[in-house]
């Protein structure tokens, strides 16, 4: 059981990364990583150790927030006065951040099943053999989001090579 929980703790900040990444916002994030090793926990005897835990963890918040989007779209949502952005008055002083910002609206308005492989691929650094046993789907499929998502990523950029997306640690 230690063990377990040990790599669940050394999870947990890959989990809450992924989690800003998917709802950008960072409550909605927390709140999602903390139902995920809640329910990891829990559920501890459903863990068939066939490899590392981390997988199965990505697994479980992927599938909640899944469900969060299916029941925010019956439901609607509350959008508190804090959540509308406005543009700033003034430009940002550094390029850089601009374009970062465009990246990651792109990135955010990527169609969720493009998202979630991209992200988990580029954000996370899992292999395409793991992020497809995440996703439940296909490695010939992820592949085809992963292109797509790149395709898409590089027409809003107007540039016709590949997006500098690194893995980050």
């Amino acid at each position: 059981m230690s063990d377990f929980l040990d790599q669940i703790e050394q999870a947990v900040p890959a989990l809450r990364r992924y989690a800003r990444a998917l709802t950008r916002n960072l409550d909605l994030a927390d709140d999602l990583v903390q139902d995920c090793l809640e329910r990891a926990i829990s559920r501890r005897s459903l863990f068939r150790p066939r490899g590392p835990v981390r997988p199965w963890l990505f697994t479980i918040l992927l599938n909640l927030f899944r469900n969060s989007l299916r029941s925010e779209r019956r439901h609607g949502t509350a959008v508190g006065l804090d959540d509308l952005a406005t543009e700033p008055a003034t430009p940002a002083p550094q390029h850089g951040h601009m374009e970062l910002a465009e990246l990651a609206r792109a990135i955010q308005s990527l169609p969720p099943e493009q998202k979630e492989a991209l992200l988990l691929i580029a954000l996370e650094g899992f292999s395409y053999n793991e992020a497809a046993k995440i996703l439940g789907i296909p490695q010939g499929t992820l592949m085809s989001r992963l292109g797509r998502a790149r395709t898409t990523l590089r027409a809003s950029n107007g540039n016709s090579s590949e997006p500098r997306l690194r893995t980050v640690k």
